[in-house]
């Protein structure tokens, strides 16, 4: 029984993954478009508002799975006689960082704290970078340390930051 709950929770944590590292690329590529004359404009606002809520939706299905997937994987530890200490691994730890940094960025961003030329970047690096995680582990590649993960992640969200504000800097000149 427990097999099968962790599948469904897989099969909807990689949806979630999917419409998250999708709608993020279409977000950026919103936001390209909107700021390239100088402002957003209605249509342009409301057909973002709607990416918006697919990347919403995308964030919310991850940190329910992910809480899924520790409830179920603590409860037959549990059974197993196991600590829940069992759980936490360098994929674990990895998704529930990039988790953090996710719902941290995206709240900044809305507050308007976090500057254009750092907010997408970060959350279309972490978004791939979470793509590319589930990816690895879905091929069987788990023998990474966490300061490589770390080291990968922080890479992955210097050139997406880099990529755009270079792409913003093309659309100035």
């Amino acid at each position: 029984m427990e097999t099968a709950i962790i599948i469904v929770i897989a099969v909807l944590q990689s949806i979630g993954v999917s419409l998250g590292v999708g709608s993020s690329t279409i977000a950026i590529s919103q936001f390209f478009v909107a700021i390239n004359d100088g402002k957003i404009d209605k249509a342009e606002r409301r057909m973002m508002e709607v990416v918006y809520i697919v990347l919403r939706v995308a964030m919310g299905l991850i940190l329910v799975t992910a809480l899924a997937h520790m409830t179920v994987v603590g409860y037959v530890l549990d059974m197993q006689g196991l600590a829940i200490e069992q759980y936490w691994n360098t994929f674990t730890l990895s998704l529930w960082i990039i988790i953090a940094v996710l719902f941290t960025n995206a709240f900044a961003m809305t507050k308007h704290w976090m500057p254009s030329t750092l907010g997408p970047g970060i959350q279309g690096g972490s978004w791939y970078t979470l793509g590319i995680l589930f990816a690895l582990v879905s091929i069987g590649v788990t023998a990474f340390t966490f300061m490589q993960f770390l080291l990968a992640y922080l890479g992955m969200m210097c050139l997406f930051v880099a990529v755009v504000n270079g792409i913003m800097a093309y659309q100035r000149s």
